[in-house]
């Protein structure tokens, strides 16, 4: 895990978008170390948008995006947790559409692409990690997240809601790629019935459906089945896998967040940023342990 990974062999997959309801073709691509993961959109020139902090949309409140000289990429952060979590430093993600597929509201179908069809391969450079030095917070009114010192990187997520199915659920995991795999990529999105009328009189979850997300109506799931008994809670640990990428590296620390969502995480990726005296960038050599890197800062903040 301490080699910069990127993929063996470009692939696509083709779906709709969640908000959008449009149909597109994703591509990820190999490419060099220390490149990062940067995302494309083919139907505009190829513009390259870098999975960055410094390069967040204007507002994160139901999805995460991006944009670059007026040129926007939305919904990335399924498919960035899934790279992260999978160690996939490098990528180029190719888009003819403004908005990642939602595929099936999970991270699942991206691990499948990644593993199963795009294969893993490692490249001769270490992996760089953001390693948390002492604690980091953020709260907005009722919402809150931080970080504490950690050896790894675990999550501790909880959520509150007013529904008889979702007052409360709390999960700790530690975060590895078998975890990640088993039980966190396959948890899907999810919203509230009452909520659907009123997000597409907005232009929002145009391309929804019970096939991509989990809808609760005023007792239950409106779906068959749910893939866990807390799969809620899971897929929040998913989103802020995915959001807290944006820092530019691997975080090695435990982040613990209650009632959070997508404005809380970004808003919290870029104070970690900040707050440069919390963390400092190590790397791993041959022989496995961290070692600081010196003078050296996420490229989210060159």
């Amino acid at each position: 895990m301490h080699a910069q990974r990127t993929l063996r062999r470009t692939v696509s997959c083709t779906g709709i978008g969640l908000h959008s309801g449009n149909k597109v073709t994703l591509t990820l691509k190999p490419a060099a170390a220390d490149y990062g993961i940067r995302f494309q959109r083919s139907d505009l020139g190829g513009l390259e948008i870098p999975a960055t902090v410094t390069h967040l949309g204007a507002a994160q409140s139901y999805q995460t995006g991006l944009t670059r000289e007026a040129v926007s990429v939305e919904t990335v952060e399924h498919l960035l947790s899934a790279l992260t979590a999978l160690g996939i430093d490098n990528a180029i993600v190719e888009l003819n559409s403004p908005e990642v597929p939602i595929m099936d509201g999970s991270a699942a179908p991206f691990v499948h692409l990644i593993v199963n069809e795009a294969g893993v391969k490692k490249l001769p450079s270490a992996r760089r990690y953001l390693k948390v030095l002492r604690p980091i917070s953020l709260a907005q009114g009722d919402k809150r997240i931080a970080l504490y010192p950690a050896e790894q990187l675990k999550v501790t997520y909880s959520i509150s809601f007013d529904h008889p199915l979702l007052r409360h659920q709390s999960r700790t995991m530690k975060i590895t790629e078998e975890s990640f795999v088993e039980d966190i990529a396959p948890a899907r999105t999810f919203g509230f019935l009452k909520e659907v009328e009123m997000l597409r009189q907005r232009g929002l979850a145009l391309g929804g459906s019970l096939d991509n997300a989990i809808v609760l109506g005023e007792t239950g799931v409106l779906n068959n089945a749910l893939r866990f008994d807390d799969e809620f809670v899971r897929h929040k640990i998913l989103d802020v896998i995915g959001d807290l990428s944006l820092v530019g590296h691997p975080v090695v620390g435990h982040l613990v967040a209650h009632r959070g969502g997508h404005a809380l995480h970004t808003a919290f990726a870029a104070k970690i940023l900040e707050e440069r005296d919390a963390w400092k960038l190590v790397e791993a050599p041959a022989d496995g342990d961290l070692v600081a890197v010196r003078k050296q800062v996420p490229a989210a903040v060159r």
